[in-house]
């Protein structure tokens, strides 16, 4: 296949990194980012180029970024957008402008760092576009909202993306991993707002305290999940001829959590149908 080049967002550690390695591996070209680019000297060093990149700047400082990866190959194939972090607390106890954060990075960021390559993209009318999820998106979770609600939200505006661009030549996916082993449950980048209330607190206490002792325990392989997002990209390995799906669950807790969602989102549709259905005018009226 045509050697591709990639842009990849949240390289310093996890998904990001994982990315750089196989990429170069598989003979293609990366654009690696981070919001600290300091961190991505070792990455440098085995190929990679490099730009500094706060997903959450202003749409005329992400422009400009896309206008510097674009000088350095000509042109960009494919996008991933994978930068995002975990941000844990009650709906009442997490303050507005801690949501807000959580919203700019994990949709905004993700939502402006695309708007300013489908100018390129459209030009072109190629291009693939890669959104990592979670399978946080398919069902809420206490102490998580935020998190939860940021993916939630990632998966309708993907959907609507698809149906927009889809008619002249690009392509995108939504990726939604379960738990992996990368560094996004490290207490060094969980953050999180203990609860002060007596109804909250235990429970609040048992996820914050989980979720941060669960890091580097977690059954998902990170690299075996960036070659298969690879295969599918480039049609090669197991997703060869498969053509590229419109999302696509990764690890079996992925896969369990989505269909046990649907599942029991069809039931609820059956078991309310007749008074859902009963709110229409009359025949006749």
């Amino acid at each position: 296949m045509t050697q591709l080049v990639w842009f990849v967002t949240g390289c310093s550690s996890g998904f990001g990194e994982a990315f750089v390695h196989s990429i170069l591996a598989r003979g293609d070209k990366i654009i690696a980012t981070a919001r600290n680019d300091s961190k991505l000297d070792t990455l440098r060093a085995v190929g990679a180029q490099i730009l500094q990149l706060d997903i959450t700047a202003s749409q005329e400082q992400l422009d400009s970024c896309i206008k510097d990866a674009l000088a350095i190959y000509g042109h960009i194939d494919v996008l991933v957008n994978n930068a995002g972090y975990l941000d844990l607390g009650t709906l009442e106890e997490m303050k507005h402008d801690r949501w807000l954060a959580q919203l700019a990075t994990n949709l905004f960021g993700t939502i402006n760092v695309t708007r300013s390559l489908m100018p390129h993209f459209r030009e072109r009318k190629s291009g693939v576009v890669v959104f990592i999820g979670s399978m946080a998106g398919w069902k809420g979770e206490a102490v998580a909202g935020a998190y939860c609600s940021s993916k939630a939200a990632l998966e309708v505006v993907v959907e609507s993306f698809q149906a927009e661009t889809e008619s002249f030549g690009i392509k995108s996916l939504i990726v939604e991993p379960g738990m992996f082993r990368t560094a996004v449950l490290s207490p060094n980048n969980v953050k999180s707002v203990d609860s002060k209330f007596q109804e909250y607190k235990a429970l609040s206490d048992a996820v914050i305290g989980g979720t941060k002792g669960y890091s580097s325990q977690q059954q998902g392989d990170p690299h075996k999940a960036v070659e298969v997002i690879i295969d599918i990209v480039k049609q090669e390995g197991k997703a060869a001829g498969k053509g590229i799906p419109p999302k696509l669950a990764l690890g079996a807790d992925a896969v369990a959590q989505m269909r046990n969602k649907c599942t029991e989102v069809l039931k609820l549709l059956n078991d309310w149908e007749q008074i859902s259905s009963s709110t229409e005018f009359s025949q006749g009226t």
